[in-house]
């Protein structure tokens, strides 16, 4: 079986403010406490060359061993916790993905 990567990424918010001063404590913290990952990244993404926001603002990526042990994580109470702050902190939007990693880091 393959690695499965969750994917969350944050569009770019209204209250940039208000979604920073939340952000560690609402998601990165929440994040942390979803059981069954083996690695865990988070990211800022650049603005682009002239300084303007691209359509996606932060993501963070879990890692899990396979397919199964995602979808389980996904269906505890910390992962609800973290989808429903993630509901409140995304006034910008936000996209949710499941993705098999096809090329694993070495």
């Amino acid at each position: 079986m393959s690695e499965t990567k969750l994917t969350v990424i944050y569009d770019n918010p209204t209250a940039p403010e208000e979604f920073e001063s939340s952000y560690v404590t609402e998601q990165l913290e929440a994040a942390r406490r979803i059981p069954g990952y083996v690695r865990m990244e988070a990211s800022k993404v650049w603005p682009k060359e002239d300084g303007s926001p691209t359509p996606a603002y932060r993501m963070i990526d879990l890692y899990f061993p396979d397919y199964a042990t995602a979808s389980e994580a996904v269906a505890t109470p910390e992962a609800q916790a973290f989808f429903t702050a993630m509901g409140q902190l995304s006034t910008g939007g936000v996209r949710v993905l499941f993705s098999d990693i096809e090329v694993p880091q070495n």
